[in-house]
């Protein structure tokens, strides 16, 4: 068994709350816009980490870490990327990584901001959008999950909230 943390959207703000909430996982994930090399440099230092850039990451992130993983763990395949489209209507690069990666039976995604756990008849997947972490965006609640993965299954998924969006204030 593998626990995961996951978040996504932290677009340069790290909550100090994580820190904890993943101090039992085994990798953290980050599913995109990153914003800073801070923010991976930090979650580096709580454990293994994987991530993929998103649409506001800069260069030095987008060489750092790819626009897509696809990661197998135990039975359990799984895509990672930041820009998926919506539940069942993915857009045209998410479909035809599917088509050719028939075994993929979890899709972790960020970019919404919305937090959504929900599997996809359609397609046969665990779609995974932790929410976004962060204070930048029209989320009203900041979130991040953890989850295990046990043989073939994805079990045990726990969500933190982190307070509200908002003004970081110094």
């Amino acid at each position: 068994m593998k626990r995961i943390g996951l978040l996504s959207d932290t677009h340069s703000y790290l909550d100090s709350n994580l820190k904890n909430f993943f101090s039992d996982c085994d990798e953290i994930w980050h599913a995109g816009d990153i914003g800073n090399r801070s923010v991976t440099d930090e979650l580096a230092t709580w454990g293994k980490i994987r991530a993929v850039y998103g649409n506001i990451d800069d260069q030095q992130i987008r060489l750092t870490f790819p626009e897509f993983q696809i990661i197998q763990i135990e039975q359990v395949k799984i895509l990672i990327i930041h820009i998926a489209g919506s539940l069942g209507t993915y857009n045209v690069k998410i479909r035809k990584i599917l088509e050719q990666n028939k075994d993929i039976s979890c899709l972790i995604c960020g970019h919404s901001h919305i937090l959504k756990i929900k599997f996809d008849i359609k397609f046969q997947l665990w779609y995974i959008n932790p929410g976004a972490a962060g204070h930048h965006g029209f989320h009203h609640v900041r979130t991040a999950l953890k989850m295990d993965i046990h043989h073939d299954k994805i079990e045990n998924i726990q969500l933190i909230e982190l307070g509200k969006r908002g003004r970081i204030l110094s």
